[in-house]
């Protein structure tokens, strides 16, 4: 795509926009770059002081008349694709991309990307920690705290990018083609974005349409969905999951990214190596402190059903545990089973309250609070010495918080404050 003497204009300024917006200004190609947000908010005021002057600001809307004049607009991964403005945007003949669209194009170096309902980003760590022994130069980008757009400009084309790829941004690409495309499983999640399940798995299924022979896929064998997506695909296949896997002591995420590191040629024994060192990554199942005998685990990276029972799985002692934020079209009743064996009591917080509180009736004791600060001194009056107080909210942060980190944070915040 050219870029040269183009009006570009970005929609959303939070963390990725402002990225994407802060590269664009660092192009000599761009003669006019734009930044729009619906919202207006101390954080998005703050982000627009982080602008340099040569770049337009608009707070609060999206309007017609501030992006008529563009040539392309650039989405962040949480704006909608079909937004009337958007709609209306590209039947003026604007042409409208995301964040991973715009950095495939100005990446120089071979990109491996993970999809995947869960295990995303363990799985990206994992992979660029790996690929770390090949001698090359590794990126880490994504939803981990460093957005594609952050790095473009440091990349060489002999490094290495290893992408953490949401189903949002894959809905937006056209010809991004990463060397390594992983798909590690699919389970009810996003339905408040989409309709049903194969729109769902449409969008994660893009992150193959541009490969070919040349490149590889490496899919979940053991998940049905994600195993019968091999048919369509033109690049190489490696399962991981297999009988033979089963071999292997070792879970789901270490057996993919040890297929990624078999394919650029990283001996088994050196990925074991790897996992032993591995310490985990911040808010996801992160040990915080332990307060008078009771122990304070940070989950909040567990957006999704899914997530809290692998949690949950993962922890053998009494739990207290904290949940709710905005639901995604989820069917909490299928965690009843997990709260109802390892739960002793629940409290609940945010939009999805009354909803888990229906799903789980009768499991556990459930109880609600206004706020995670009034949920902690809950949780921390009702547990006993031995007990782990847990939180793993199952939804997504946005009713209550900027995201998920943010929301880890202020855990953490109000636990170290204790």
């Amino acid at each position: 795509m050219n870029f040269k003497n183009k009006t570009i204009t970005v929609f959303g300024l939070a963390r990725s926009g402002l990225d994407v917006a802060l590269l664009l200004s660092q192009m000599k190609e761009a003669s006019k770059i734009k930044i729009t947000d619906v919202n207006d908010n101390p954080v998005i005021r703050e982000n627009a002081k982080k602008l340099p002057p040569r770049i337009e600001a608009e707070i609060g809307r999206h309007s017609e008349d501030f992006i008529k004049d563009s040539d392309i607009i650039v989405i962040s991964p949480g704006i909608r694709t079909d937004l009337p403005i958007l709609e209306w945007a590209r039947q003026k003949g604007i042409k409208v991309i995301g964040e991973i669209e715009l950095g495939f194009l100005l990446c120089p170096a071979p990109i491996v990307a993970v999809t995947g309902t869960n295990g995303k980003t363990t799985v990206t760590t994992l992979s660029s920690q790996i690929l770390k022994l090949t001698g090359k130069n590794v990126h880490l980008c994504g939803n981990i705290g460093n957005p594609f757009s952050r790095e473009i400009l440091k990349i060489k084309k002999d490094d290495l990018v290893c992408l953490e790829v949401s189903s949002f941004q894959l809905e937006t690409i056209e010809t991004f083609k990463p060397n390594v495309a992983v798909f590690l499983n699919l389970s009810r999640n996003h339905l408040d974005r989409y309709n049903n399940m194969q729109e769902y798995l449409a969008a994660k299924k893009r992150i193959f349409i541009n490969q070919d022979k040349n490149d590889w896929a490496v899919l979940n064998y053991e998940d049905e969905s994600v195993r019968n997506v091999s048919k369509a695909i033109k690049s190489q296949i490696v399962f991981f999951n297999t009988q033979d896997d089963k071999k292997e002591d070792l879970n789901s995420n270490f057996l993919a990214a040890m297929a990624v590191g078999r394919i650029f040629g990283v001996k088994k024994e050196k990925c074991l190596e790897v996992f032993r060192d591995f310490k985990g990554i911040e808010h996801r199942l992160e040990w915080v402190r332990n307060v008078d005998g009771i122990d304070f685990i940070n989950d909040s990276k567990s957006t999704t059903i899914e997530a809290t029972i692998w949690a949950l799985n993962n922890i053998n002692k009494p739990i207290i545990m904290i949940a709710g934020g905005r639901e995604k079209g989820s069917d909490f009743s299928t965690i009843k089973q997990q709260v109802g064996e390892k739960v002793k009591e629940i409290i609940l917080i945010g939009e999805a309250k009354q909803k888990i509180k229906k799903a789980l009736e009768g499991a556990t004791m459930i109880l609600e609070a206004e706020s995670l600060q009034d949920s902690v001194s809950l949780a921390r009056r009702d547990a006993k010495r031995g007990d782990i107080i847990l939180f793993s909210p199952m939804c997504k942060s946005f009713d209550m918080f900027i995201d998920f980190e943010d929301r880890g944070k202020k855990f953490k915040e109000i636990v170290r404050n204790i």
